[in-house]
């Protein structure tokens, strides 16, 4: 089945199950998940499914609570990445506040416009008692990150959306600030959505500023040298103090991390840019930056590291060569940087991501794929072949079945 069929029909069963707790709510119920249901139940309530868009709060009030606060701070210091993501996908980009307000966005060309006609925008009331069941509520009153597909949008004016959110936390106080939010149309879907959301909400949290409330990203950890995490979620640590460094900055580090012996000019190039129309001395206006940034501990000619350095790619793979999958996949945190558009990022992400699933297929330990299916939600193949080596006792079972369901709608 095409990844375009399987779409389809997911969203004729979002639809189905939609259409009959509109209709008969008590027909719903092993239609779609708990945590929909349950927001439809509360949706209900509150607000009619053919509502038209979101209600607005005071502009003044919202200008006011966003401006000079640290989610203002934190997004501003990594806006170029928020941005380049939106534009690269056609999203929607949107932060909230702890009340599921909006507070800012981001649309690229196309999403841009269908946001604005529904009041997904700066000031837009997103909680489910204002514009009914969605990504960004469920993140918010759940604590946790969340996909809502199609018809499972309560109100029918974003069924054509597919949303993925997750909530930002002040990294001092663990208090929730507010959520990220991704958007865009159904047919454009894709498994790494809500680990992106994922990555950007740490993206926001590691730009914290600096204040009683909101100590400084340089965090301390006792490893040495250089330290990078690159699946899921991107942390550059140098020495036990954490790098703030924007995307691009992130992928030629990660690019010369991953190539010990070096790079030329014309290979970290042709790494990162691929054949975009970018000339070298941007190329070399990035490596003076991150020079700066790590100490003058890179050198030229070719261009590499000059410490030591571990990145959880190298973790992962390491493992997976001893046979150890239960322990790479607790490793893996996801896809390599979600959103890079360097060729060769690209192709490490892709070589990952198919060498732990090729070992789950081979080794489908029950734990490992009940892992794996959540950053894989829709992989239903690794859970059915989980599932047939199985004994049927394993306290695994059923949630390895519940994944499967899932996976299946």
């Amino acid at each position: 089945m095409t990844v375009e069929r399987a779409l389809e029909q997911r969203r004729y069963a979002a639809v189905r199950a939609w259409t009959s707790f509109v209709e008969h709510a008590d027909e719903a119920a092993d239609l779609v998940r708990p945590e929909i249901l349950n927001s439809w139940t509360r949706s209900e309530s509150a607000v009619s499914p053919d509502v038209l868009q979101a209600p607005l709060a005071d502009e003044s009030e919202t200008a006011s609570i966003w401006r000079g606060s640290p989610l203002q701070t934190a997004v501003e210091r990594v806006e170029e990445d928020l941005r380049r993501t939106a534009e690269d996908g056609d999203l929607v980009v949107a932060v909230t506040d702890a009340d599921t307000r909006i507070l800012w966005t981001y649309g690229g060309r196309v999403m841009r416009r269908k946001a604005e006609t529904v009041n997904f925008v700066a000031g837009g009331r997103w909680d489910d008692q204002s514009v009914g069941t969605n990504a960004l509520d469920l993140a918010n009153r759940l604590q946790q990150p969340a996909m809502v597909f199609s018809a499972e949008h309560y109100a029918s004016i974003v069924h054509n959306w597919v949303c993925w959110a997750a909530p930002v936390f002040d990294p001092a106080t663990g208090a929730k600030l507010g959520v990220i939010d991704l958007s865009t149309t159904w047919d454009r879907t894709h498994p790494i959505g809500l680990a992106t959301a994922r990555v950007m909400a740490r993206l926001i949290e590691s730009a914290m500023p600096s204040s009683q409330h909101h100590p400084s990203a340089l965090e301390e950890t006792t490893q040495p040298g250089l330290v990078m995490t690159l699946l899921g979620t991107a942390e550059t640590w140098l020495d036990g103090q954490r790098l703030l460094l924007n995307r691009r900055q992130t992928e030629v580090l990660a690019l010369l991390a991953l190539h010990p012996e070096g790079l030329s000019l014309e290979q970290l190039h042709a790494a990162v840019y691929g054949d975009q129309a970018v000339t070298f001395s941007t190329l070399k206006a990035e490596v003076s930056h991150l020079r700066h940034a790590v100490g003058g501990q890179l050198g030229s000619r070719p261009y590499r590291l000059l410490m030591p350095v571990a990145t959880d790619v190298e973790h992962v793979l390491a493992l997976l060569r001893r046979g150890e999958v239960g322990a790479a996949v607790e490793a893996y945190g996801g896809d390599l940087l979600p959103g890079t558009n360097s060729p060769a990022l690209t192709e490490m992400a892709e070589y990952v991501a198919v060498a732990v699933r090729e070992a789950l297929l081979v080794d489908p330990q029950p734990d490992a794929v009940v892992r794996y299916s959540e950053l894989a939600p829709y992989d239903a193949e690794v859970l059915e072949v989980c599932l047939a080596r199985t004994d049927p006792r394993h306290p695994a079972v059923p949630l390895l079945k519940g994944r499967l369901a899932v996976a299946l709608r």
